[in-house]
């Protein structure tokens, strides 16, 4: 039986003596109480609430939301925030403005006043958004008020329990190393979160912030063409309304939004993953697309930063493209109507080829980056596009250094509706690209875990033994260690990368079969590989 060390004991009590919220420090007494007593699985919940802090990266802090450093809760924001403050000022930021927002999430509205009142506390100018606003609007927010950095309280498209600390710098995109492991350093300094010092001299933004994000996005179409019906799902989040303001001031006012899924909701009635990529996530969304016979589906994620796009296909059936699919479509959308000179266009390494093939069709320069925005954004002078297979899709760089689905979706609507005028559909035009530059068919596997170790395992084995041959093709293996913790293995038409989720406890697998667009057994290639790196992982 699991027993309950004097060790484990007193570092529960240290926290609960330094932390602030009430509701947090009866939370984990009751634990400590119950594992006192001999409650074996008590012990087993203390320990794993113990062992924390949570690990601050280039994507900021996520977890669930608990007492206990190894959780979401106002102790963890409150010195994961004096941290930042610590760093901001080694930077030279002293004074500056920093913006502070936040989703609907569990508690998001707390967390964002801790983290608003612990830098105003610091010295800077602190602005707070003026209630739940997508992710996209702090990171426009950041960059429009040229603050020193912004900080998005949310968890993304996180299942229900989970909340984050997101951190943009003082460009507007998010941080990279070394100053992720600079601030995580400067957090573990910090005070206990008891004597972090504090002020409400904070200022509330305005409704002028939120319109001039729309006003961004609304100039975005590249085409005159409006004539499109379109339903669209926020998942619960905070993305409804911002979506439809900026479609209708876009000129694309024949949208509905499914009901059930419009009102922000932190416990994600309807989806148990609020991920449009999860199966079954769209599947209301689909529905009132058949019911209304729309034109165009949109999916967003519950902070607004991703965008899925659904059609009819030429069976009459509706489904949800890959986000390679829509990051080709957009990307041939975009260079095909830029005028910039030598314009730029990226995507990461697991996201599919055929956007090199695309810009090199179009004269223009194409880079590969580590997966992330955060590598997205800095892809180079002259960035006018990028995407990444993960729904996230970068249509502005110049007003949002970050992913951005809503503006994704703006730019969807003008791409389906130019596409309308002419008698085409979007499945028409994914075909068009299939012919010029091949049949490029990618899958991702994603096998989630619950002990993290296992992921460490299995990348281990890969990387002691690698596979010799994939989908009947010779593959050469290439470990990116030591700047990503990623495997690639490529062959003749044939592609797998293999790599750690960067935010949820998953192994990944992204699959890409390339072959002419006439050649019938493609599809059944990229099924067999699936098949052979399931069991590859298993």
């Amino acid at each position: 039986m699991t027993r309950l060390t004097p060790a484990l004991r007193d570092r529960a009590f240290r926290w609960l003596a330094d932390d602030p919220d009430p509701a947090a420090k009866l939370e984990l007494q009751t634990i400590v109480a119950r594992a006192m007593g001999g409650d074996p699985g008590a012990v087993e919940e203390l320990e794993d609430r113990m062992s924390g802090p949570l690990t601050f990266g280039t994507a900021g802090l996520r977890g669930p939301v608990r007492a206990g450093p190894n959780g979401m809760n106002r102790a963890v924001v409150i010195r994961t925030t004096a941290g930042l403050a610590t760093w901001l000022l080694s930077q030279g930021h002293a004074g500056g403005t920093v913006v502070v927002g936040r989703d609907a999430r569990h508690g998001s509205e707390v967390f964002y006043v801790d983290a608003a009142e612990v830098l105003a506390g610091a010295g800077f100018d602190v602005r707070v958004l003026p209630q739940p606003l997508p992710t996209p609007v702090l990171a426009f927010a950041t960059r429009s008020l040229g603050a020193v950095a912004g900080v998005q309280i949310t968890a993304s498209h996180n299942p229900p329990a989970d909340n984050g600390y997101k951190l943009y710098d003082d460009g507007g995109a998010q941080i990279i190393p070394p100053a992720d492991a600079a601030i995580e350093a400067a957090i573990a300094a910090a005070p206990a979160a008891v004597s972090v010092q504090r002020s409400s001299a904070c200022t509330t933004l305005g409704d002028e912030i939120l319109q001039s994000y729309v006003d961004s996005v609304a100039v975005l179409p590249r085409g005159t063409a409006r004539e499109l019906r379109v339903v669209a799902t926020a998942m619960h989040g905070v993305g409804a309304g911002p979506l439809a303001l900026a479609l209708h001031q876009a000129g694309f006012v024949d949208v509905g939004i499914v009901a059930e899924q419009a009102v922000p909701d932190p416990n994600f009635p309807t989806v148990p993953f609020p991920n449009p990529e999860e199966p079954g996530a769209t599947d209301l969304l689909l529905a009132k697309a058949v019911a209304v016979d729309a034109d165009l589906a949109i999916a967003l994620d519950p902070d607004a930063d991703r965008c899925a796009i659904g059609v009819k296909d030429t069976n009459g059936n509706w489904r949800m493209l890959t986000g390679d699919e829509t990051g080709s479509l957009l990307g041939e959308h975009m260079l095909s109507t830029s005028d910039a000179v030598n314009p730029l266009v990226a995507n990461t390494i697991v996201s599919s080829s055929m956007l090199a093939s695309i810009a090199a069709a179009h004269g223009a320069r194409y880079a590969a980056t580590l997966t992330g925005f955060k590598w997205l954004v800095r892809a180079g002078d002259g960035l006018i596009y990028a995407y990444e297979e993960a729904l996230g899709l970068c249509v502005d760089p110049g007003s949002v250094r970050d992913k951005d689905g809503i503006a994704a979706a703006v730019l969807a609507c003008d791409l389906a509706a130019t596409l309308r005028a002419s008698g085409k559909t979007v499945v028409d035009a994914l075909e068009a690209l299939a012919v010029a530059h091949g049949r490029h068919l990618t899958q991702q596997i994603s096998l989630r875990v619950g002990d993290l170790g296992r992921i460490r395992t299995l990348m281990s084995g890969l990387r002691s033994t690698p596979p010799t041959t994939l989908g009947g093709v010779a593959v050469v293996a290439e470990d990116l260690l030591p700047e990503a913790d990623v495997l690639r293995y490529v062959g003749d038409g044939v592609r797998v990368i293999v790599r750690p989720s960067g935010t949820e406890a998953k192994i990944k697998a992204y699959l890409e079969v390339v072959a002419p667009a006439a050649d019938g057994a493609a599809v059944g290639r990229l099924e067999a590989l699936a098949v052979e790196v399931e069991e590859l992982l298993r």
